[in-house]
């Protein structure tokens, strides 16, 4: 019998990844192919070739890591220096892998396919997939969401390589725009799905906190910013908590 069950359990496996590969249609893909359209530009104004940057789409994925590695190579940043500011940036997208992970995860998904999963595991994916995992069965959602992971992927690798001899004849503040598309939408669908009062106080907090730090603290304005409203959005929740229980 459980023979039997094993090829439709593939079956609709395959159903859900083909799912999450129609998610090319959405609103959220079509904003990260112009961010990705406005990177390809900076990217070819800063110097580095096609394969560089189709290269950092495969290795790196998260858009504004990427940025941040142009931005310290043009810098003259040590190895050691480069590979600090990445990693920082790249840290934003913990909480965002420890609260997806265990919506995909079941007692019988291997740890190999989460840690691999968990690559792609960035803004527009995240978003993606909090959102509509609601309507997927628990066992398909790692199906899915590679369906989502491999469409993001080779959507934007192909959107690096067509618009890499074009997007260079933008205006340097059009491609900068293009690729602030992407934060700001997250920003409105965070606010949105926020189950919590405290997710509205900490997004409030770091609009406000952010260019105060960038005028007193450049250097470390987003890691302060994080830090600092972070802990005052979790004191004014849990403060609202003991008002209101």
């Amino acid at each position: 019998m459980q023979l039997a069950e094993e090829p439709y359990q593939q079956k609709l496996a395959w159903h859900w990844y083909r799912r999450g590969l129609a998610q090319f249609f959405s609103v959220p893909a079509i904003i990260l192919m112009g961010a990705f359209t406005g990177f390809s530009g900076l990217a070819r104004d800063a110097g580095f070739s096609v394969w560089h940057v189709e290269f950092m789409v495969l290795t790196i994925w998260a858009l504004p890591s990427k940025v941040v590695l142009i931005g310290a190579i043009l810098a003259k940043s040590t190895l050691v220096g480069v590979f600090i500011a990445v990693s920082l940036s790249a840290v934003r997208l913990l909480p965002m892998t420890v609260a997806l992970v265990p919506e995909m995860r079941t007692e019988k998904t291997r740890k190999l396919t989460l840690y691999a999963l968990s690559h792609f595991i960035a803004v527009t994916a995240w978003v993606m997939s909090m959102e509509t995992f609601k309507n997927v069965p628990r066992h398909y959602r790692t199906a899915y969401f590679a369906g989502i992971a491999s469409v993001l992927m080779a959507s934007n690798m192909c959107v690096v390589f067509i618009t890499f001899e074009v997007a260079h004849k933008l205006p340097p503040i059009s491609s900068a725009a293009l690729i602030f598309v992407t934060p700001l939408y997250f920003l409105c669908s965070l606010w949105g799905s926020a189950r919590e009062r405290s997710g509205h106080y900490a997004m409030v907090f770091g609009l406000a906190l952010t260019p105060l730090f960038h005028v007193i603290f450049p250097q470390g304005d987003i890691l302060a910013t994080g830090l600092v409203g972070g802990i005052l959005a979790w004191a004014f929740g849990r403060r609202k908590r003991v008002v209101q229980p």
